[in-house]
């Protein structure tokens, strides 16, 4: 029965999903329709906020590319290279090449979202390569299915936008958080550690159960998995190499600029504590892979390749951070369709249901705004002052818009895009699986907040 099902969603995926910058349009299309009838604006309005909120989150798509790419560089250096490729040696039956890859991705997520969707795929298409009999859509797929674990995790940005403090918090939440919210509140609470880990240790299992049987086993071309890395050989001894060639070629540049960044990292932590944002892991990330990978012309080779997983992510960003804009657009009377949408929810809440129902509302809302900033940024102003109303925690507040985030990104095909592109699969191939993960994962999920509630 439960292959049945699996199948069915499988089937019902590959005929109907869209391809990403598809989907994306048909959402943009979408939301300004409904926009139109629910906030009774003109269609010039709706085309204003589409148009403000497209160029909105630029430095935003700018950090999420770095991730991507500092996470590509690092996951490739020689030293967590091999790491990888010892871990995929371990695997000789699909079942151990389902489970090993779907755990060391969660812990990868959890530990940084674009590393372990980096990691997550490099280390799929390595385990193909020795376990030819696993089934290779879902390989990528259980490499994926650990994404779900990131907003729980030390690069989760709610958590670690409202534990850094500062104006914009105050300003997205009305108000409600006037001080910052520590880690050991959110991320490091009982009831997250309890959901990852729960995730971690079941969900391998759920997926090892999708495995196809027989003539429906996709069994990937060993060719395709070949590596992708440019390589910029010169030929050349060191006497033949212009001084140019020679400074690229040269381990001295790189020594001196990583342990810059590395040293500099050090002091971060030695004196602000493990507070963790976007910039300081990008910044990490970085000047480690910088140093790891010896001389400045492997590094660049390694962050060529990198950049090609972030096309998907810089041409489709704009068109959702336009939905977005277009969806906390407000007409003359302040409501937006955003706020419609969660305000419709969240007002049939009570005290042991208001952390389900926003798990529920951001759900909904990622599949238009796949964005934990443009969440945060669409929710917090009324999720927060309904908690405080109804006697909830703000940290719990948070991390259920935080948590409703991570969860739909299992049927949002935005950021699957990087893993697809080193994968070189399509989003069709995956999502069947990914629905029955987001079924799993959302009894997890949803029965902890009301259990806690």
């Amino acid at each position: 029965m439960f292959k049945k099902i699996t199948n069915a969603c499988v089937i019902l995926v590959q005929k109907y999903l869209p391809d990403p910058f598809l989907f994306a349009s048909i959402l943009t299309v979408i939301v300004f329709i409904a926009g139109i009838i629910v906030t009774r604006q003109t269609p010039l309005d709706m085309l204003i906020h589409w148009n403000s909120g497209f160029w909105g989150l630029l430095s935003f798509s700018m950090q999420m590319a770095l991730v991507v790419v500092t996470g590509h560089t690092l996951a490739n250096t020689p030293v967590v290279n091999k790491g990888i490729k010892k871990i995929a040696s371990i695997p000789k039956t699909p079942c151990q090449a389902i489970i090993i890859t779907t755990v060391s991705a969660g812990i990868a997520c959890w530990i940084n979202w674009g590393f372990g969707l980096i990691l997550g795929a490099i280390l799929a298409k390595e385990i193909a390569k020795k376990v030819p009999k696993v089934d290779y859509r879902l390989l990528i797929a259980s490499a994926y299915s650990g994404f779900v674990v990131w907003h729980g995790g030390l690069s989760g940005s709610i958590p670690l936008t409202i534990a850094a403090g500062g104006q914009d918090v105050k300003t997205v939440s009305a108000g409600i958080i006037t001080s910052a919210i520590p880690t050991s509140q959110t991320l490091f609470s009982h009831y997250n550690l309890f959901i990852v880990i729960i995730i971690l240790v079941t969900m391998p299992v759920v997926n090892w159960f999708m495995h196809p049987k027989g003539k429906d086993i996709f069994i990937i071309d060993p060719k395709r998995l070949e590596d992708e890395i440019p390589v910029k050989s010169l030929n050349k001894s060191k006497k033949e190499m212009t001084p140019a060639e020679r400074l690229e070629n040269s381990s001295v540049i790189s020594v001196i600029i990583g342990c810059m960044g590395i040293i500099y990292t050090i002091y971060y932590f030695a004196t602000k504590g493990f507070k963790l944002d976007l910039n300081v892991v990008n910044f990490t990330f970085l000047f480690l892979s910088i140093l790891l990978h010896g001389t400045p012309r492997k590094f660049l080779n390694a962050a060529a390749s990198g950049v090609k997983a972030t096309t998907g992510i810089i041409i489709q960003f704009p068109f959702y951070a336009g939905i977005m804009g277009m969806m906390i657009g407000t007409n003359v009377m302040g409501i937006s369709l955003g706020k419609t949408i969660a305000s419709g929810l969240i007002s049939i809440a009570t005290p042991k249901t208001f952390s389900l129902f926003t798990v529920l509302s951001t759900a909904f809302c990622t599949i238009f705004i796949p964005s934990g900033g443009g969440e945060w940024a669409l929710q917090a102003p009324i999720i927060m002052p309904a908690a405080s109303h109804l006697g909830i925690s703000s940290s719990i507040a948070a991390m259920a818009i935080s948590w409703g985030d991570a969860w739909a990104s299992m049927i949002q095909p935005f950021w699957a895009l990087p893993a697809l592109a080193i994968a070189g699969l399509g989003a069709r191939d995956i999502m069947g699986f990914c629905i029955i993960d987001l079924f799993y994962t959302g009894i997890i999920i949803l029965g902890t907040f009301l259990i806690i509630a």
